[in-house]
């Protein structure tokens, strides 16, 4: 595929930028597994669900691409968390509950998500207003490569 051909996204499942989300939340619950239980109310249950809501705010925000504005709200509500986990990510480590490149590994892949929703609020006239419910793109970095 060239990269210049227009991909079109039937769902916010095809986005990169969710799939990655959702195999940050899977790792982060799999680590908090090992958590010890006096961090079950706190450290464990915050983590967990800021990683969730990551995926979660990327969904709503595709939800709401009729409105731009209120599609590039829920990105910033999707930044927000996964800058929450990237605390809860050092809290952990600062517990001695994670090590040192578990933790780097985490932050790298966070921080990769962090960038792929800022250029999504950069483009969001792309993915905002499209026919059919579609988002218009011309560069592949959105999109997950097994289609």
């Amino acid at each position: 595929m060239m990269v210049n051909e227009m991909r079109h996204a039937e769902s916010f499942r095809d986005l990169v930028v969710y799939q990655k989300a959702r195999e940050v939340a899977r790792r982060f619950f799999a680590i908090s597994k090992g958590f010890p239980n006096e961090e079950r109310y706190s450290l464990t249950d915050q983590g967990r669900r800021s990683s969730r809501s990551i995926g979660a705010q990327i969904a709503e925000a595709w939800a709401k691409r009729a409105y731009e504005k209120h599609f590039v709200s829920k990105l910033s509500d999707a930044d927000g968390e996964q800058l929450e986990t990237q605390h809860w990510v050092d809290v952990a480590l600062d517990c001695g509950y994670l090590a040192q490149p578990e933790r780097d590994e985490l932050i790298g892949e966070l921080e990769r998500i962090g960038r792929m929703v800022q250029a999504m609020k950069d483009k969001a006239d792309l993915f905002c207003g499209a026919p059919a419910g579609y988002v218009r793109e011309t560069t592949l970095e959105f999109f997950a490569d097994d289609r």
